[in-house]
């Protein structure tokens, strides 16, 4: 995925400068489409088996239908393609983003904001282990009515392409990346064909696009309209990448590739197997492949094979990406950041979120053995999520485009209704498996919020124990220790704090370089920092200067390549002669201190698995010179 250094003031002719509009529609249909237009696979065949029989088959496969297609309209064409997609933070998009627009846009930035934010994200990270999961194994599964003698061999296979999906993220998926858009757009026209040349099976089922149907369907099914919703659910399931992946592409791309393509195309296919299950009701166990025919069963597996891994890498990616982000905001501990492209910063490999994803998703394969199975697990996490979004949405229609209450309201309310029959038609489903994304996102918040308050412990402790800078430096005008020749960059998180590093530094050499730079980095609210805003350069005497850098939460700092642009302000040196030095922290855990002795611990060991400073930031190794401390929190 491409994520742009730079933009302009209009994002969308940034997007569009950098690439035409027709090539970046064929982009999106490869990383934003992939998840949505995979549902077909499994989504109406689980609202069938909810309806266990009941009622007349016609009028059940009709209700079912109207509430498929009409979900499709509203979460996704009006909540999502109207009206989110234009929320976005300088170009950027994801709950991360949401959650910073908003925050900045109330006074205070208050902490429920955040607290929103943390949720989502943990919520996208739980949805991302059970997408790759469910969507190779229900195109897998199409061996069963391929070759029903080869059933037994479905988790298996399974396993393997899950396995090899994962083992290639750290080659970079950019070569692969470039055939995704055409293999998704001839998945597209392979479901809008199948499903009209299957409309022909019984042309009264276009009726379906009467919201009545619907409504009957509820009204008379009310035991089992809690299920049905939760199957139904899984049609729209995808949805949220439109907006996570609205940085990539821009919004035109996306709502075109929707409108023109993917709409017409799921709507096609939804219908046409509606039609054939009426004409063939001893097909409904998997209508989406019974509907081909054999000659053409086997081709189908292969592209839908092929369509779930696309779907499967974008959620991966995604899940990078949002990590880094929360990284950035400092919800996360530094992780390891591997860029796999010369040329486009946002394709990166992350080893250690790369095999906590495989080990989920495999154990979940294993786990349920089937993507029926698995369809009890998935909804929790995404309409739990699509709830924040609405939310915040909220937010920024009243306080960033300063729409009235009432004009508010009109629009999210209903929104968030609907929202919250989905989320309880999920919820329904915990036991049966929707335990599992709750787990996984109440696991992730934990961690977060243990790194924010462990943070702040630390943070305040030592301060506690720092000296204001300027007075080390009118003590060391006073009295000027020797001087070395060279450069001394001495890195700090406050930035006016004597760093710890320098006091230890002049404790144990008792010297110090001809030219003496306090730079602090800094993580900004706004995606991404032009080069001319990044530097903030003050020089206190010839001794020392304060360099402070910015960087965007959606970008990866590299102090080498910043220093760069200092030179430009007048800070002469030369990095083969300059030395780094850090405070490497020991921390110690307290039965007296801010947060339980368990959470201590956590927090110590997020922190003893965090990244170095010096691969964090880019820095030249052999420059590098740590001086170690120890810290009780």
């Amino acid at each position: 995925m491409t994520y742009p250094q730079l933009r302009s003031e209009d994002p969308e002719l940034d997007h569009e400068t950098r690439s035409g509009l027709p090539s970046l529609v064929l982009a999106a249909l490869g990383v934003v489409y992939g998840d949505i237009g995979t549902s077909p696979l499994y989504a109406f065949r689980e609202a069938l088996h909810a309806t266990a029989g009941s009622g007349s088959h016609r009028d059940n496969v009709l209700g079912i239908l109207s509430l498929i297609v009409w979900a499709l309209t509203i979460v996704v064409t009006i909540k999502y393609v109207s009206f989110v997609l234009k929320a976005d933070n300088r170009g950027e998009g994801g709950t991360l983003s949401l959650m910073t627009l908003a925050r900045e846009s109330l006074s205070g930035r208050p902490a429920w904001v955040l607290v929103l934010g943390v949720a989502g994200a943990s919520l996208f990270l739980g949805d991302a282990i059970i997408t790759p999961a469910i969507s190779v194994l229900s195109a897998v599964e199409g061996i069963q009515v391929v070759a029903p003698a080869l059933s037994n061999w479905v988790v298996p296979i399974t396993l393997t392409i899950i396995a090899v999906l994962f083992f290639v993220q750290r080659f970079g998926t950019g070569g692969v990346a470039s055939v995704f858009g055409p293999i998704m757009a001839l998945w597209f026209a392979a479901l809008g064909v199948s499903g009209a040349i299957h409309i022909l099976d019984d042309p009264a089922i276009l009726g379906a696009i009467n919201p009545l149907h619907a409504m009957r369907y509820v009204a008379s099914n009310i035991r089992l309209a809690v299920a049905v919703l939760g199957a139904v659910f899984l049609a729209v399931t995808g949805a949220e990448a439109l907006y996570v992946d609205l940085g990539h592409f821009g919004r035109r791309p996306i709502v075109t590739a929707w409108f023109s393509l993917v709409f017409p195309c799921l709507l096609l296919n939804y219908f046409g197997q509606g039609a054939f299950v009426l004409a063939n009701p001893g097909m409904a166990a998997h209508p989406f492949f019974g509907m081909h025919p054999e000659w053409a069963r086997i081709p189908i597996v292969c592209l839908a094979t092929a369509a779930t891994v696309i779907a499967s890498q974008a959620v991966i990616s995604g899940a990078y990406s949002l990590v880094r982000q929360a990284m950035h905001l400092n919800l996360l501990p530094r992780l390891q950041i591997l860029h796999t492209s010369e040329t486009h910063s946002g394709q990166i490999f992350m080893p250690q979120v790369n095999s906590l994803l495989f080990v989920f998703v495999a154990a979940l394969v294993v786990f349920f053995q089937n993507s029926s199975g698995l369809s009890a697990a998935y909804g929790i996490a995404v309409t739990g999520e699509m709830l924040i979004t609405s939310v915040l949405l909220f937010v920024v229609m009243r306080r960033v485009w300063g729409w009235r209450p009432a004009s508010a309201a009109a629009i999210v309310v209903p929104l968030f209704l609907i929202d919250t029959g989905f989320f309880a038609a999920n919820v329904a489903k915990f036991a049966d498996g929707g335990w599992v994304p709750v787990l996984v996102s109440s696991t992730i918040i934990l961690i977060m919020q243990t790194w924010m308050a462990g943070r702040r412990l630390l943070a305040a402790r030592t301060k506690a124990d720092e000296i204001p800078l300027a007075v080390i430096i009118d003590k060391l005008a006073q009295k000027k220790p020797p001087t070395v020749p060279g450069t001394a960059v001495f890195l700090t998180s406050d930035v006016e704090g004597a760093p710890t590093a320098l006091l230890h530094s002049l404790k144990h050499y008792k010297v110090l370089h001809e030219q003496n730079v306090i730079l602090s980095v800094v993580t900004t609210t706004r995606p991404f920092v032009p080069d001319d805003e990044k530097i903030f350069l003050e020089s206190f005497n010839p001794l020392f200067s304060r360099l402070v850098i910015t960087f965007g939460y959606m970008e990866t700092p590299n102090i080498p390549r910043a220093l760069v642009l200092v030179r430009k302000l007048g800070l002469k040196f030369d990095i083969m002669s300059t030395s780094f030095f850090l405070s490497r922290r020991t921390i110690l855990p307290s039965k007296k201190g801010g947060m339980p002795l368990w959470q201590d611990r956590l927090f110590i060991a997020l922190a003893q698995n965090a990244s170095n400073a010096t691969d964090y930031f880019g820095l030249p190794t052999g420059r590098v010179v740590e001086l170690g401390l120890q810290t009780v929190i």
